[in-house]
């Protein structure tokens, strides 16, 4: 443990932004997964409230993955690998129909 008040006001800040990146990444794998998971229901039975369910969940994962990127949680490289991984994942449920 440090013994100089700058070291562990830095330690307690490190821990504090440490845990805020840690839920913001947490709820943008949480989202994500309620996408892929919507695009499934939605490829089983495709219609247009399933339709609006992944229209939904994209917007509320792109949504989070934007900010975790404006907040610097996530590289902007990063987050926009993993949209194109949500955006795949619909198109090729889309053409496969």
């Amino acid at each position: 443990m440090a013994n100089i008040k700058s070291a562990i006001k830095r330690i307690q800040i490190a821990e504090r932004n440490r845990l805020r990146n840690k839920s913001y990444k947490s709820a943008v794998k949480t989202l994500m997964k309620k996408y892929y998971a919507a695009v499934e229901d939605y490829k089983a039975n495709p219609s247009e409230e399933a339709k609006k369910a992944v229209d939904q969940a994209m917007s509320a994962a792109y949504s989070k993955i934007d900010k975790a990127v404006k907040c610097r949680i996530l590289h902007r490289n990063n987050g926009a690998r993993k949209k194109s991984q949500l955006a795949n994942a619909l198109k090729q449920v889309t053409t496969a129909s």
